[in-house]
This record gives structure tokens, C-alpha cells and sequence, in this order.
């Protein structure tokens, strides 16, 4: 079983990768849904938090205000290391048993969706690395464009990840994401394509 690391900054489109990865036949265990998943109201990780980070983190029904959570660890190196030791355990516990039970049903590609694969994560874990990447000015017109931020807290999610720069010399495959969606899938069926040849 191949166990491709899929991974990308911020607004590069790694999502669509994992999607169209996903309808030609891969597993895709989504990171980021894990850690929803962890963070669920009343889960040890939620409580974690809330003992870390003050109540004002959790919004009145009990669930993580996640931007009040996000505007914390944006400013604070040192909070964001917190967080990641409250909630990496978890998700990784999770993360390997969902890999196990893909072996075990003979699976042939396991992708992990991991944004912070670089900054967070070991990368040599996975068999393979595929970085989706998109010029800076690009991503950051999609923040503002489809997540509707401002210029100010797009810089600032830009700037909390590793510039792309130091990604690609570490990667296996690079996905360039610069043009329109059509190109975005061709140049993914050819990772893909390789990634079977691997597999």
C-alpha cells in the first residue's frame, strides 16, 4: 500500500487535488476533518484547550470558537506550539488507525491531506510527498476572493506557513496550480498516474 503525504499552502488548491485523487480511486484521510473531529464538544482535546486558552475560546454552546481560537495562535509562536501538542496526539492516534484498516481492506493508495505536513508533521513518514503549489499573489487573491478576508488576515495565514520555496526542494511531486481548474486536473492525473506506476 502507497501512503502519499498530499499537502500545500494555504488556498493552493491541495483541496481539489485530494478530490479529484478521491474519484480516481485513492483513499483520502483528511487531516483537518480529524481535527474537527477531535475537537468536538466534550472530547479531552476540547477541554484541553479550554484549560489552555481561557473559555473565551468556546462559544456558548460549548463548541471552539475557532476564530477567536485562530486570532490567538496567529499572534502567539508559542500558543500555536500548545495547541499542536494539545491536539497532534489525537489526530494522529486516528490518523493511524484509519491508515491500518485501509491496509487491512487492501487498499492500494492511502493519501493523508495534511496542510501542515512541513511545519507540523514528519515527512519522511510518508512514502511520497505531493505538494500542490500556486504563486503567492494568486493564493492570496482566493483568500479574499472566495473566503472573503481581508487583506490584513490573508497576509497574516500566508505568513504562517513555510514559503513554498522551502517545500518544493522536499517534495516528490509538484502540482503547478497557477492556471484555470481543467489544467489543475490534468496536471494531477499525471501525479496520479505516477503514483499508481508506485503503487
Amino acid at each position: 500500500m502507497l501512503s502519499p503525504a498530499l499537502t500545500g499552502n494555504i488556498a493552493s488548491g491541495k483541496s481539489t487535488v485530494a478530490r479529484h485523487f478521491e474519484r480516481w480511486g485513492a483513499v483520502v484521510i483528511d487531516m483537518d476533518r480529524l481535527v474537527r473531529e477531535a475537537q468536538v464538544p466534550g472530547s479531552a482535546v476540547l477541554r484541553a484547550i479550554g484549560k489552555r486558552f481561557g473559555e473565551g475560546v468556546l462559544g456558548r454552546d460549548g463548541a471552539l470558537d475557532r476564530g477567536s481560537l485562530r486570532a490567538i495562535v496567529m499572534a502567539d509562536p508559542a500558543a500555536l506550539s500548545d495547541l499542536n501538542r494539545i491536539v497532534h496526539p489525537a489526530v494522529y492516534q486516528r490518523r493511524n488507525l484509519l491508515l491500518e484498516e485501509a491496509r487491512a481492506r487492501g487498499e492500494r493508495i492511502v493519501v493523508t491531506d495534511i496542510p501542515l505536513l512541513f511545519e507540523a508533521a514528519d515527512p519522511s513518514a510518508f512514502d511520497v510527498v505531493v505538494l500542490v503549489e500556486a504563486p503567492e499573489a494568486v493564493r492570496r487573491a482566493r483568500l479574499m476572493q472566495d473566503r472573503g478576508l481581508g487583506a490584513v488576515e490573508a497576509d497574516r495565514m500566508i505568513a504562517a506557513q513555510l514559503p513554498s520555496e522551502h517545500k518544493r526542494a522536499r517534495s516528490d511531486y509538484i502540482i503547478e496550480n497557477s492556471g484555470d481548474l481543467a489544467a489543475l486536473e490534468r496536471a494531477a492525473a499525471e501525479v496520479w498516474r505516477a503514483l499508481l506506476a508506485r503503487a
